[in-house]
């Protein structure tokens, strides 16, 4: 039985970082309808300029991850600008190949020597992992870490959505952008901080992912994205808590099946469970049926 809660406290460490992910895909498409594909490789920024923030240029943790924040943030409006803005009004298809290339561009530039090179990298962790026991189940300070870090973001995240101007100009843009318009909202600057707070919960999740499992690569955006965006639709994708919710059962599920029935597995039933979605309730759980929702 302990066996089993430890499994499920790890595959809920998985899901909150599977949620920070989530969250920028849900963002996106909730303002503008599009599936940012590169948003797994911000996340690999993140890490990246994390992980030197604490192992190579000194900086105290909370200073590499608001670092992290701030380069990705300035990545993501960057991204927006030039491969989104311009194939705003364009063909839905256009905007999915646009993503899908400044994904690979990210990847492939990130994995030359003079960036961040190709082979993997081996974190050090800025602070020891200290285990508790507690009721028979092993936690450690990662995990507390996380889940604090996790939670915190979120209630920010409501706060900006539900309680600031600018959230109220981004649920209006997500009804309508010609309407938003004519109510005086500025759509461009809108779409922008919208990249911008979902990249930066992509590069917490980046720096909190290399702490968590110490070893980074210019290529390891592709599997977490890939997931995250399982979870935001499994929950309802353009749904903030639909996203938290798919991350949770995503990290449940991945890691359910690698300590029961076979690590190979993991991903086969990660995007089963995707196919599954589309074919039963292509809204997801949280979602409206909406036939061209996904």
């Amino acid at each position: 039985m302990e066996h089993v809660l430890d499994q499920i406290i790890n595959g809920l460490q998985l899901g909150l970082m599977y949620a920070l992910i989530a969250l920028g895909y849900t963002m996106v498409y909730g303002v503008v309808k599009l599936i940012n594909f590169a948003h797994g490789d911000v996340f690999m920024v993140g890490a990246f300029i994390g992980y030197f923030g604490f192992q190579h240029w000194g900086l105290p943790l909370p200073v590499a991850i608001v670092n992290a924040v701030v380069v990705c943030a300035i990545l993501g409006v960057t991204i927006e600008r030039i491969a989104y803005r311009p194939l705003r009004y364009a063909p839905k298809i256009a905007a999915l190949i646009s993503a899908l290339g400044v994904s690979l561009f990210l990847e492939y530039f990130g994995s030359l020597k003079f960036v961040f090179g190709p082979n993997f990298r081996v974190v050090q962790r800025p602070f020891e992992e200290v285990r508790w026991e507690v009721f028979g189940v092993t936690i450690t300070n990662i995990q507390v870490m996380i889940a604090v870090v996790v939670v915190l973001m979120l209630l920010a995240l409501q706060f900006i959505v539900y309680r600031t101007k600018i959230g109220m100009a981004m649920r209006t843009v997500s009804v309508d952008h010609n309407a938003a318009r004519l109510m005086g909202v500025n759509v461009d600057n809108t779409i922008s901080i919208t990249f911008a707070i979902g990249s930066a919960f992509a590069a917490v999740g980046g720096v909190l992912y290399a702490i968590a499992y110490p070893q980074i690569h210019p290529f390891m955006g592709i599997m977490p994205g890939l997931k995250a965006f399982t979870a935001a639709v499994l929950g309802g994708i353009g749904i903030i808590p639909g996203a938290v919710l798919g991350a949770i059962i995503m990290g449940q599920v991945e890691t359910l099946t690698s300590a029961f029935l076979s690590s190979q597995l993991r991903d086969a039933i990660a995007f089963f469970i995707l196919i599954l979605v589309l074919l039963i309730r292509p809204s997801g759980i949280l979602g409206k049926n909406e036939p061209d929702k996904v």
